[in-house]
């Protein structure tokens, strides 16, 4: 029995890691899985492990009020060390850039444990853009063992860094296992979120779904954001935006001082995972500075406005599937109105090919790891 332990903190990280650990699930007679969460991210985190029913064998428990990097970082090390001396797992999956991904990577090592770098390979190489993910990333990518990279391009990055090619696997990125699974799914179950938007999503306009929580966006970048969506929905009185605000009162307080009291522009609560697939769905037009939608929203036929001036998901960019707008208000506005007006501008770019995956990076995974010695 090879022994597998799959670290995750945070709602992005559950969603993408959620169907690789159904996946080994499936094998029980090769591999023993265990789930550690950090919670890094609370309340957001036991949605998505609710919903797609994982329970896991460990929880730290991390999340505080004001937390900081310098001691989220130290309480996952060492709140780690126990779980790694109990388990003794022979490897360790961690996903994508969190301060989770990186801290748990580190202690890993330190317990001899392989490590296994799920979406491994995304470069910006811009040291603070974004922050702190880039270089989390970076530094797994020099700890780990294996690397399953999402594209050709991010294999390249690894190759350019001396990866030996031999622990380098491209996959596909396993948010699309997870949105092919979950989209199917949203439309045969009850929930409430989603009943809730029915009332609020009309069927006879243009809906505009926006995301936003990037920290190299606080401040200026967010009060730039907030006016560019404001003259959107001045514009396009026949549009209607939905923003499910995020909780951190650096994105919170600019949004609510702007956009409040517009007519066609509605604030929400933060959605839970399948509330929040049903609507990229029925949107029309998507405008955030997520890393996991760009990558979700092409296989759904969105077209993507990215509020950010680099990103480490270039594939989407040279498909033609989003676009870099940044935090310019001119831009935002522009690329918006065009899609919103010229059909054939919006066709192209929803009809492309999605170049993060097929749905099976996943099965690719736990092949891989089947057949190591």
């Amino acid at each position: 029995m090879k022994k597998n332990l799959i670290v995750f903190g945070t709602r992005p990280e559950a969603i993408k890691m959620a169907p690789l650990v159904q996946e080994f699930k499936k094998h029980s007679d090769i591999f023993e899985t265990r789930v550690c969460v950090t919670a890094q991210h609370r309340e957001m985190l036991d949605q998505v492990l609710d919903f797609f029913n994982i329970q896991p064998e460990y929880d730290l428990n991390l999340m505080k009020a004001n937390q900081n990097l310098y001691s989220l970082t130290a309480d996952i090390i060492i709140g780690l060390k126990e779980v790694l001396e109990d388990f003794k797992p022979d490897y360790v999956y961690v996903h994508g850039d969190t301060t989770t991904t990186m801290a748990a990577s580190l202690a890993s090592f330190y317990s001899g444990a392989k490590i296994c770098h799920v979406e491994a390979g995304l470069r910006t190489n811009f040291k603070r853009t974004p922050f702190p993910e880039e270089m989390n990333r970076q530094l797994t990518g020099r700890i780990a063992d294996y690397h399953f990279a999402p594209t050709e391009a991010s294999k390249e990055n690894l190759l350019k860094e001396n990866i030996a090619s031999e622990t380098i696997l491209v996959t596909g990125n396993t948010v699309i296992d997870a949105l092919i699974d979950s989209s199917k799914r949203v439309e045969d179950i009850y929930n409430l979120e989603i009943e809730n938007l029915k009332k609020i999503v009309k069927k006879d306009v243009k809906t505009i779904l926006v995301t936003g929580h990037r920290r190299e966006n606080h401040g200026d970048g967010f009060i730039r954001i907030c006016e560019a969506l404001r003259e959107i929905a001045l514009i396009n009185q026949d549009v209607e935006i939905i923003y499910p605000v995020h909780l951190n009162p650096n994105v919170k307080r600019p949004v609510y001082e702007i956009l409040s009291g517009i007519d066609n522009i509605k604030l929400i609560e933060p959605l839970a995972y399948p509330a929040f697939v049903w609507l990229m769905d029925k949107s029309y037009l998507i405008i955030t500075d997520s890393g996991g939608v760009q990558e979700e929203a092409p296989s759904l036929g969105k077209p993507v406005l990215v509020m950010r001036e680099s990103t480490e998901r270039p594939e989407a960019v040279v498909a033609g599937t989003v676009i870099l707008v940044g935090t310019n208000k001119e831009l935002i506005v522009n690329e918006a109105n065009k899609l919103l007006n010229d059909e054939d501008k919006y066709t192209r770019m929803s009809v492309l090919h999605n170049p993060y995956g097929d749905g099976k990076a996943c099965e690719r995974i736990v092949n891989y790891i089947s057949n190591l010695e």
